[in-house]
């Protein structure tokens, strides 16, 4: 159920390539371990999606920004990872952290010349219903 989703402002299409973030996001998800050192995300179930916002509005329109001699086009990316119940607050913070870290990794460059907020959020989920149906899993599977 690691489930990411990336909203961010449409404007980041052009400074930045959202697919690598993506790739960037999945990797480090995949590295997360518990305190017993176990993989805490499968990986056949590790999904990472964005969606741009072409319609937004942040902050205050770009008065600051322009007066601190940006563009006033401010930008935001809010990651939101949904995982299932059960894990450790340690292991959620790690996830957390992971996620931070590898979005920094891509974003810190633009933030150089352009104002961006980023936001990460872990939620845990409480499953009133879940099935899965997938082809994926099998591939992830050791004999």
């Amino acid at each position: 159920m690691p489930h990411l989703v990336v909203l961010y402002t449409g404007n980041l299409d052009k400074l930045t390539d959202m697919s690598l973030l993506c790739r960037s996001l999945a990797d480090a998800m995949l590295t997360v371990r518990d305190e017993a050192g176990a993989q805490v995300f499968p990986t056949g179930g590790t999904r990472v999606l964005a969606y741009p916002a072409p319609y937004y509005a942040v902050a205050d329109g770009g008065a600051a920004g322009k007066a601190a001699g940006g563009d006033g086009d401010y930008a935001f990316i809010y990651l939101n990872l949904r995982m299932a119940r059960g894990r450790s607050a340690a292991t959620q913070q790690r996830a957390g952290e992971a996620l931070l870290a590898a979005a920094r990794e891509c974003i810190d460059p633009i933030m150089k010349h352009q104002h961006i907020g980023l936001t990460v959020n872990v939620d845990e989920g409480a499953e009133v219903f879940d099935a899965k149906h997938s082809t994926l899993h099998p591939l992830f599977k050791k004999p």
